[in-house]
């Protein structure tokens, strides 16, 4: 069964998708994190059943990690995407808080030709759980912002988050 809430965050609204699991604690494995506006983020189905319950531990790990109490996640989720994906995924989640890496130094860490640069890119912009699993940490090759589903205003802000609790 697939369940869903919405959370105020410093980003604006949050939807929270997730899937009923019996190995999590709340009983739910989250399956999408999105904004509004966001590039393919996911939008409410029929048949979706609002639960704000079933995401109370997550809507507190994202409190905590908004107000800089909170550098990484310890949550369930939904396995999906293809083996490079997860892959790219699984680096992405390597990614220290309040740090970057290039598209390419991704590429690298995964064993990949630095050619792959591009389907890096896309493996990144495929992610469903923005915030949660870091891709705002990737930037480019230069030092510039690129890329970033949910738009580059957010991903600074994002990175300026982590940068100005890091150094607290």
């Amino acid at each position: 069964m697939t369940v869903y809430t919405t959370m105020d965050s410093p980003l604006g609204e949050l939807l929270l998708v997730g899937e009923e699991s019996a190995a999590d604690e709340a009983g739910t494995a989250l399956a999408s994190l999105s904004m509004p506006g966001q590039r393919n983020g996911a939008v409410v189905q029929d048949g979706w059943i609002e639960k704000a319950e079933a995401f109370t531990g997550i809507v507190a790990q994202l409190r905590s990690y908004f107000d800089g109490r909170l550098t990484g996640f310890d949550i369930e989720y939904v396995t999906g995407g293809s083996e490079f994906q997860q892959r790219v995924w699984t680096a992405l989640e390597a990614i220290p808080y309040g740090t970057t890496l290039s598209y390419g130094a991704v590429a690298q860490r995964i064993g990949a030709p630095k050619a792959a640069v591009r389907s890096v890119g896309a493996a990144i912009g495929a992610n469903p759980l923005l915030v949660v699993r870091p891709c705002h940490r990737v930037i480019g090759a230069s030092g510039a912002l690129t890329g970033y589903a949910a738009g580059l205003e957010r991903k600074q802000q994002l990175l300026d988050l982590e940068y100005t609790h890091r150094a607290a």
